[in-house]
């Protein structure tokens, strides 16, 4: 009998570790992302690959917007694109929805364009999701979520923007990534917190009808709101 719940236990504590964990130091506090490689195998491959080498670190969150996106993993404090690997295959039909604490791949406005860059979602964003293959509903790959920490991105979000050059929604403040990293012993996912849940839930409506721009890569320049970029 006490062979048979080790043996369960160890089978439980495999099946945690199933999708591996990123922990991410920053500036302003930590957070973990769970990666879903059965999901997205390219994007989680590359991601990290990014993550093993070292890239994150000195990179900066180079784009905020409250109850939208945080965005980051590309540009430094003085807002200089890093150089980047290849551009990856769009997963964004994979069957994952950009939504609250999910993180995606940013990408230009080519569907295979995606780099380094992430962001992660503060609310449900389901505009920005694959609705078929033609220009600009192809969406932006969902490749984890935030299992902790989802405060420190809240937080991140609320910090007061500025416009520099061509680049929008650059906070004043930079949260700087120290360092990001595979955890060994994977973390158990948080609840996010009520109050933001419901906060975040409020403004879809808002967010919605101002038609956001897209998430698209900052080499560094954005695209206007709507959608983020590589």
């Amino acid at each position: 009998m006490r062979f048979f719940v080790l043996v369960l236990l160890f089978c439980c504590a495999n099946t945690l570790a199933a999708n591996p964990q990123v922990e991410f130091e920053t500036s302003r506090g930590n957070f973990v992302l769970e990666l879903y490689p059965d999901k997205a195998p390219v994007s989680v491959e590359n991601f990290l690959k990014y993550v093993n080498n070292g890239f994150y670190t000195g990179t900066v969150f180079h784009r905020t917007i409250k109850n939208f996106v945080v965005q980051g993993g590309g540009l430094t404090e003085s807002l200089e694109a890093k150089s980047t690997w290849s551009p990856i295959a769009n997963e964004s039909n994979n069957g994952l929805s950009n939504d609250l604490g999910t993180v995606a791949m940013a990408r230009g406005y080519a569907p295979d364009s995606a780099t380094s860059q992430f962001f992660v979602n503060l609310t449900d964003n389901r505009f920005l999701n694959y609705y078929k293959r033609e220009a600009g509903l192809e969406g932006y790959t969902v490749f984890g979520r935030v299992v902790k920490g989802f405060e420190v991105l809240q937080q991140i979000s609320e910090s007061p923007t500025a416009t520099i050059a061509k680049l929008k929604d650059v906070p004043k403040e930079f949260t700087v990534i120290h360092t990001a990293h595979i955890l060994d012993t994977p973390v158990l996912a948080e609840k996010l917190p009520l109050p933001l849940l419901a906060e975040a839930k409020l403004s879809m409506g808002k967010a919605a009808s101002k038609k956001k721009s897209k998430v698209t890569q900052s080499t560094p320049k954005l695209t206007k709101k709507g959608k983020p970029r590589g």
